[in-house]
């Protein structure tokens, strides 16, 4: 407290006693003891009032020792173990922790990060999993540690197979770095496929592609032999030269889809002698192989640039044929042997098309426009209406991420041009709808349907909302060299409505195959009597191993409009699972198979390059094991 501070507080005290003083017994006669009790509750009265005034302010300081932090991150993924060095980690980590001065130095604490960072448990590190993502492992601490001092100790042999490039990530500047390598840093000579690029669905009887990215390590030319088997039948072959100064070469062929159903292969490159590893050396793929032969009709009052672009796009699948025919020809055509039925801008004239269509229980898509008679499509189905007026308007598309009866990516519907449309109020009366594009109007983003479709038990319907979609055709093409994008839409679309599957209260999806180190994601939708998704149902699904004892149960979690579950760390092989339906019994069954792949088994040694980089880059150095 400063002797000022101290020199009020007395005077307040010597002036407060004056007071009393003169106020209770200068030249006074009569003392009783009420005036002493009297007295010094005035004195305290005013001493504390004066307190107050000078307000003294009392300072007390405290010195603590806080021990910054030593985080030790230690990589458990299975890279570790193919290096033979989980030992050594174990042994070097055990040292570390029982280290008498650390612990007096820094608060320790223990992570292991593969996929994700995790607080270590009191269990030993195993070394199985089968993802490294290093950068998510330094994202994660520099969050945790964001204010305190920190040391970190990184322990990996610096091979990520997930994620963003760690060596060039930045931590705090509270965070000291010394990142220690794990397994040898040799070189060693390999070949290995490092990339293999194909589709997953071909079309019975087409040839599909095949590329493959093969890499090699080493300073000597050599000779490798690639090649792609079917089981035992040699599908493709060549003879591959590497050399220091030609390190990579890219193959590409096509097979033929000539059975249906999932198909597996394999591509191979021969082993070279005294090579370390070779679990790179091959790597298996599949292909599911679909029959799909559709005939489509498309038919029109009028000439409009429409029609020879959907003939195209839905051409550029062979399995497909579109036969464009005027709505004056229809009482000539045999609608049976459509698969599905494309009216586009249909008037009075497509009367009895409608009326047939109906009745055969065929699926149809409608395109409306300009020239499109509503007073007549508002009374020929069930799904939609609009106000009628004499005025066009220009809708721009948005696409719906969350549309789950198909895939299909943004092709950049956000930079398309608008289609044109009769302007009007447009309800949609049926509850089963599915939209695939939304409306912007005038700029703003509607919940308004532009691209749709309607289904119930017995048969699908889509709608287009607008014409000149030729120029979303021609828009594609000009952004990115290749009418691709746009085509492959509107087949997955002209696939989707010309399937004459039935509508299931349940349905379920799952890909055909998965590689053995990806996350395994089955969806499903339930819907009540009336086909209206029901998200309170319960639905678990059973997985068994085909020749094998694995069983596993979980229940399906509800989303926004489907149910899902997601399972990891599957061991290569086929599956079958079922999903059933709690209190209705419904239940579905499928069925997919796991390929042998870990991404882990692909590095022959640790990679001091990237973990050099990412020291230098925090001002630091790499420490060897």
């Amino acid at each position: 407290m400063p002797i000022t501070t101290i020199l009020y507080i007395t005077l307040a005290a010597i002036f407060a006693l004056g007071f009393v003083f003169f106020a209770y017994f200068y030249k006074s006669k009569s003392k009783s003891r009420n005036t002493y009790f009297l007295a010094i509750f005035r004195f305290v009265s005013v001493f504390t009032l004066l307190l107050l005034i000078i307000n003294p302010k009392i300072q007390k300081t405290e010195l603590e020792i806080v021990k910054p932090d030593l985080i030790v991150a230690i990589d458990g993924s299975s890279s570790i173990k193919e290096l033979q060095q989980e030992e050594s980690v174990r042994l070097f980590t055990k040292t570390l922790l029982n280290n008498e001065k650390l612990q007096e130095q820094f608060n320790i604490s223990e992570y292991i990060f593969a996929e994700e960072l995790e607080l270590k448990d009191k269990d030993e590190v195993n070394f199985n999993k089968n993802k490294t993502n290093i950068y998510n492992a330094l994202n994660s601490i520099k969050k945790l540690n964001s204010k305190k001092s920190t040391a970190l100790l990184l322990i990996s042999d610096g091979n990520t197979t997930y994620g963003q490039d760690y060596e060039y990530f930045k931590l705090a500047d509270n965070t000291a770095l010394f990142p220690v390598l794990v397994g040898d840093t040799t070189n060693y000579l390999d070949v290995s496929i490092t990339a293999l690029n194909v589709n997953r669905y071909a079309f019975l009887n087409n040839k599909f592609p095949v590329e493959v990215i093969l890499n090699y390590t080493g300073k000597i030319p050599v000779q490798a032999n690639f090649e792609i088997k079917s089981g035992n039948n040699n599908l493709f072959k060549q003879s591959v030269g590497f050399s220091k100064e030609k390190p990579t070469a890219i193959i590409t062929t096509t097979l033929t889809a000539n059975q249906i159903g999932t198909r597996i292969y394999e591509a191979k490159i021969s082993t070279l002698e005294n090579e370390k590893n070779i679990f790179n050396n091959s790597r298996k793929f599949a292909v599911e192989v679909i029959d799909e032969k559709t005939n489509i009709l498309l038919l029109s009052d009028l000439s409009h640039p429409d029609l020879g672009a959907l003939k195209k796009a839905i051409e550029k699948n062979e399995q497909r044929h579109v036969e464009i025919a005027s709505i004056n020809d229809f009482s000539k055509l045999k609608i049976s042997a459509f698969q599905l039925i494309v009216l586009y801008q249909p008037n009075n004239k497509f009367n009895n098309a409608f009326k047939e269509i109906q009745n055969s229980k065929i699926n149809y898509f409608i395109i409306t426009g300009g020239k499109t008679d509503w007073n007549f499509l508002n009374s020929s189905q069930k799904y939609f209406n609009q106000n009628i007026t004499g005025q066009i308007q220009d809708l721009f598309p948005v696409y719906n991420s969350n549309f789950l009866q198909f895939q299909f990516e943004d092709i950049g519907f956000n930079n398309f041009p608008p289609l044109e449309n009769s302007f009007g109020k447009l309800n949609i009366t049926s509850e089963n709808s599915n939209v695939l594009l939304y409306q912007k109007m005038e700029g703003i983003n509607t919940a308004i349907p532009l691209l749709t479709t309607f289904q119930d038990n017995e048969f699908k319907i889509g709608v287009l909302f607008g014409e000149n979609i030729w120029k979303w055709r021609a828009e594609s093409f000009r952004t990115t060299d290749s009418f691709e994008a746009f085509d492959d839409f509107i087949g997955k679309y002209i696939q989707y409505l010309s399937s004459t599957k039935k509508r299931d209260r349940l349905t379920v999806e799952s890909e055909p195959f998965y590689l053995e180190n990806e996350s395994i994601s089955i969806t499903a939708q339930y819907f009540d009597e009336n086909y209206v998704f029901n998200p309170k149902a319960i639905l678990n699904i059973y997985i068994n191993k085909s020749e094998s004892n694995f069983k596993l149960e979980a229940q399906m979690l509800p989303q926004s409009n489907f149910y899902s579950a997601v399972f990891k760390d599957l061991k290569a092989g086929d599956y079958n699972f079922s999903v059933k339906t709690e209190g209705s019994g419904i239940q579905r069954n499928g069925k997919f198979s796991v390929l042998e792949f870990n991404v882990e088994q692909q590095f022959s040694s640790a990679n001091f390059q990237k973990m050099d980089f990412l020291a230098r880059n925090n001002s630091s150095k790499v420490y060897m094991l």
